[in-house]
């Protein structure tokens, strides 16, 4: 369990001393609960709800509405533990006023205290406005699954010496913009780490090697509960999938069988 609420603050200190940064997604009280006990500094409300929980084979069918209930689900267990909720496809992409809109729907009625947005440069003027508005922001390029469409897939990114310049312009363009902390998604661990030696800022990987300063996965992918597919990134911690699934079966044969409910479970 945390001792301290966690701040844009408290993470900069982090960096600054050299101390790594937790995170993992949840999308409802159960798992939020797990993560603010376990001592995770961020809870990421991620739109990867849309793969894990909806079903859908993208992030991109997710609503405002849907962030809103999740975002709100994970609040009402959350401790210490900072909150950060994606802001879904097409939410801050139509103009300033759309972004600030939405932005603070997230805060008001989710209870969020921060929001994430994917992109690079050309997301800085959006980022600023939030800011100036009073809305924390974690900015996220590399692989950014929204612009999937676009890309034709999920592939790693910034391989070459022209996009990896790219990131690196991107990174230090949003820090300017003022993003209090940066996810670098699916890029090589090399420029991950030279990425985050450049910036003031934290940056939180995932698929980028060790040398950022703090690591997000999707919960369900790191317990072993997500069986469609399992990214090169992931480290499965627990196989969760495959233990619920004995126990539904022997709950199953157990009614079949008239074993269940037994005395015990009788009044």
């Amino acid at each position: 369990m945390l001792k301290s609420k966690i701040t844009p603050r408290k993470l900069l200190q982090m960096k600054q001393s050299g101390e790594k940064i937790v995170a993992l997604t949840a999308y409802d009280v159960v798992s939020a609960s797990l993560l603010n006990e376990a001592g995770c500094e961020i809870v990421l409300v991620g739109d990867s709800l849309g793969m894990v929980i909806q079903g859908h084979s993208t992030t991109l069918p997710v609503t405002i509405d849907d962030m809103i209930y999740h975002t709100r689900c994970v609040a009402r267990a959350n401790i210490n533990s900072m909150i950060v909720a994606d802001m879904p496809f097409l939410t801050y992409h139509t103009s300033i006023q759309d972004a600030v809109t939405n932005a603070g729907a997230l805060i008001q009625k989710g209870s969020a205290e921060a929001v994430k947005l994917e992109g690079g440069a050309d997301m800085a003027p959006v980022i600023s406005r939030l800011v100036s508005a009073g809305i924390p922001v974690m900015g996220h390029i590399g692989l950014t699954p929204q612009d999937v469409l676009n890309v034709g897939g999920f592939f790693v990114q910034g391989v070459d010496k022209e996009s990896a310049s790219e990131l690196m312009e991107d990174a230090l363009t949003l820090q300017e913009a003022g993003v209090f902390a940066l996810v670098l998604e699916c890029i090589p661990a090399q420029l991950a780490e030279k990425i985050s030696r450049q910036l003031t800022i934290p940056t939180i990987g995932i698929g980028a090697g060790c040398g950022c300063d703090g690591q997000v996965l999707v919960l369900h992918d790191m317990l072993g509960l997500f069986k469609r597919f399992k990214p090169k990134f992931v480290k499965t911690y627990a196989s969760l999938y495959d233990d619920a699934l004995k126990a539904v079966a022997q709950y199953r044969d157990e009614v079949k069988d008239g074993r269940f409910p037994a005395g015990d479970q009788s009044y």
